[in-house]
């Protein structure tokens, strides 16, 4: 059990990190917020053991800005990992684990203030065929990785969602199949139209799998062996990282999300439904996410008559 620091100590941290994180999830209604939150935890907790930090205090969490700006990692990324190191702080003092004083250092550390709208980024129509086709798909494990390939360009979901996506969400609508009632971010609940290639591929792995109800998506060994009843959403990103270095690209788990928006879009979709599709509570959100007013194909730069020899 820890003891309450006075206000001229430091907060020692605990070496349990669920303890430590639990104090903050706990507390938290979304499950995408509770992940998140949890990894961004670890994270630092990750990085104060092993610069050999003394304890929690405002110096150090500002010390742990400026290497998280020095990753490159975006403002609101950043932001938002700060927030669950602020949180972690409040949830201590008010536990007793840690003093007022020190909390409220933490708390005030500043974030970070994001510039513009940035660039994201996407495949090409090519670059995501050839992803897709890169699991090994004579094995159960590469029949999995595909159909979560799949869920996610062809529909759009965060990794969280795919994580906790279930055969029951997998439904027939006016004609087509749909993943009905998603909750996502904020705890928002949306439907989600998918291409039949997405469901077929959800087909072969369940199948093969011998699935048909509980999470889509399970935990595999090697060997081709299924292990549990689901899947993180940090395993979930690991797939793609994996499928993705095999194709050569230097891609993210949320990448595929503003893959399948900037597809869509390019494919003559409407804004409006992407819009529904991602789930954003705006068109506006929509159009900065896909950088809608930038055209990189026809660009400014491109008429200026200059050249070199």
């Amino acid at each position: 059990m820890l003891q309450k620091m006075t206000d001229k100590e430091l907060a020692p941290i605990p070496p349990d990190f669920m303890q430590i994180t639990k104090l903050v999830t706990d507390n938290l209604t979304s499950p995408y917020s509770r992940a998140m939150y949890a990894k961004a935890l670890e994270d630092f907790l990750d990085w104060f053991q092993n610069t050999g930090k003394r304890g929690l205090s405002k110096a150090v969490v500002a010390e742990y800005k400026v290497v998280l700006q020095g990753k490159g990692y975006a403002p609101a990324t950043i932001n938002q990992k700060l927030s669950a190191i602020r949180k972690l702080a409040l949830e201590a003092a008010d536990n007793g684990l840690m003093d007022d004083q020190l909390a409220n250092g933490v708390v005030r550390v500043e974030g970070v203030k994001g510039g513009g709208v940035r660039t994201g980024n996407w495949l090409t129509l090519e670059q995501a065929q050839k992803l897709l086709q890169a699991p090994d798909i004579t094995t159960l494990k590469g029949l999995r990785d595909r159909a979560i390939l799949a869920v996610m360009l062809g529909g759009g979901l965060r990794r969280s969602e795919v994580a906790t996506l279930t055969f029951a969400h997998i439904q027939q609508r006016e004609g087509r199949w749909v993943i009905v009632d998603l909750v996502g971010k904020r705890n928002k609940v949306r439907s989600v139209p998918i291409p039949s290639w997405a469901k077929q591929a959800i087909d072969e792995w369940k199948e093969k799998a011998g699935l048909n109800a509980g999470r889509v998506f399970r935990a595999m060994h090697r060997g081709d062996r299924i292990v549990g009843d689901s899947m993180t959403s940090q395993a979930i990103a690991d797939v793609v990282k994996k499928h993705a270095e095999v194709c050569g690209y230097n891609l993210a788990a949320h990448d595929l999300r503003r893959t399948y928006a900037k597809l869509a879009r390019k494919g003559g979709a409407e804004i409006s439904q992407i819009q529904l599709s991602l789930g954003h509570q705006t068109v506006m959100t929509t159009e900065r996410y896909i950088g809608e007013q930038q055209d990189l194909t026809s660009a400014p730069c491109d008429v200026l008559g200059l050249r070199i020899n």
